[in-house]
């Protein structure tokens, strides 16, 4: 985020929703153990053919999400698509490309690949007079070094997003690349939120391992400052894309995926921000925060509430929060003295090696309260709570189109706002006065961010 002297008008995005947001991928998912209970059934081998596969748990796991995204997407395709859902032609292939038996695979794997070709892998194949078209390829050994490390449910999900290929090869891929991806997430999302409420026979998901799917597809996104024609998008872009499935499923896929959607993944614009990696240094973070919240607030409150706004006094403070707040927590808003801290010792400075935007979006997040306060809203209570970080996100949306206090947002800004909720925000000395699981979370800011202050119950 380094200082720019551009300004353009912020006008439009405050007074409208800032709205934002091949086949073949690898799928590398990071989070914090933990293991999943057993299927409520696992499907006979008999029953769903992979060939390859052996009696490990992946290939169950695998096997069983597969039968599962079957059963849904037969429910769902008619509904969505208006038609029935043809079953894959191809079939699925499971592969240790260190101990392959040429003899499991006589015309190859997906598209007559070479079984070894899939290794750290797993892709959908559709292609024109080749064996094995329309078909799934994993490599079992690469999804069991992921389940053991980040959550059974890992193989499930990389088996969701490779079926969300399928099912676009039935009904036609999006203009771009990133959008190819992006769509494939979302409706492995829709997939995972049926699994989630309980219909899937084989498959099982707890709600923190939502947390740990968000946390993992940190290692899905393109590198950041970095476009290509095969870009696959940011991590708030997959993130929002799989949740947007998982909450409106497959229509929403279906429709919001065209060549219009914006995404957050662009490039770095000079030598000197790509050697930074877009990050200034802490004290100017800080310093940007303390510029770009009232110049962002200010002018929400002229053109959408039509009101004026007074900026509170941001004070970053060390270890001992304020008087006027109870010592145990890290961020703190008082109402009397007008006043927004933040605990720069235990909580900035630990979230600035996530990045620069981790620092801002920390102080956004009480600076939202006093603007409810000024609003004559709630503060500190569960809706203030859930209203403040709906509106930190909206602030990022605009920030993200739009110069604030001097400086231009940065590629992967926004990525640090998610990796700040999910690594902080449950918390109740950063989140107090409710319980909310870090995929809440972000679906609260991603929904400011996509739907401005509607979403955010300002009254608007």
């Amino acid at each position: 985020m380094p200082a720019s002297t551009l300004r353009r008008a912020a006008v439009a995005l405050l007074t409208t929703a800032a709205l934002l947001l091949v086949s073949g991928c690898s799928i590398s998912v990071v989070g914090l153990p933990s293991p999943g209970r057993a299927p409520a059934s696992d499907i006979p081998s008999a029953e769903l053919q992979v060939v390859g596969a052996g009696d490990g748990p992946i290939d169950a796991l695998a096997r069983n999400a597969l039968a599962d995204l079957e059963t849904y997407w037969a429910q769902q395709f008619p509904d969505a698509f208006g038609q029935d859902f043809p079953p894959l032609q191809g079939g699925y292939f499971s592969v240790d490309p260190n101990d392959v038996d040429p003899g499991a695979y006589p015309q190859g794997i997906g598209c007559g690949s070479d079984p070894r070709d899939v290794e750290g892998n797993a892709f959908y194949c559709q292609a024109t007079d080749a064996p094995n078209s329309d078909s799934i390829s994993y490599d079992r050994a690469f999804l069991q070094e992921l389940a053991e490390q980040y959550g059974r449910f890992i193989p499930a999900l990389v088996m969701a997003h490779e079926f969300g290929h399928a099912v676009q090869g039935r009904v036609g891929y999006p203009d771009y690349s990133i959008s190819v991806e992006t769509q494939a997430d979302c409706f492995a999302g829709a997939w995972t939120a049926w699994v989630a409420d309980g219909q899937a026979e084989h498959s099982q998901i707890r709600a923190p391992e939502l947390d740990e799917v968000l946390r993992g597809y940190l290692l899905l996104r393109d590198p950041v400052g970095i476009t290509t024609e095969a870009a696959h998008g940011s991590y708030f872009d997959r993130i929002s894309a799989f949740q947007e499935g998982f909450d409106a499923g497959p229509t929403a896929c279906r429709d919001n995926f065209s060549a219009q959607r914006p995404y957050t993944q662009s490039a770095f614009t000079s030598q000197s921000e790509a050697a930074t990696g877009g990050n200034a240094p802490f004290q100017s973070a800080q310093e940007y925060a303390a510029a770009a919240l009232p110049e962002f607030w200010g002018l929400a409150f002229d053109r959408t509430f039509g009101e004026t706004f007074t900026p509170p006094t941001l004070e970053p403070f060390t270890g001992t929060a304020p008087d006027c707040a109870g010592d145990d927590l890290e961020l703190v808003f008082c109402p009397d003295e007008d006043l927004v801290g933040y605990d720069q010792r235990d909580l900035a400075g630990p979230a600035y090696e996530i990045g620069d935007y981790a620092v801002i979006t920390a102080a956004a997040l009480p600076y939202a309260q006093s603007a409810r306060e000024q609003l004559g809203l709630s503060t500190g209570d569960e809706a203030a709570v859930r209203s403040s970080i709906c509106l930190t996100g909206w602030f990022s949306a605009v920030f993200t189109e739009t110069p604030l206090g001097g400086v231009e947002i940065s590629p992967g800004d926004v990525d640090e706002s998610v990796q700040f909720l999910l690594e902080y925000g449950t918390d109740p000395a950063v989140v107090p006065e409710v319980a909310l699981t870090g995929f809440q979370l972000v679906d609260l800011f991603r929904n400011g961010f996509f739907q401005g202050p509607a979403a955010c119950d300002v009254g608007v």
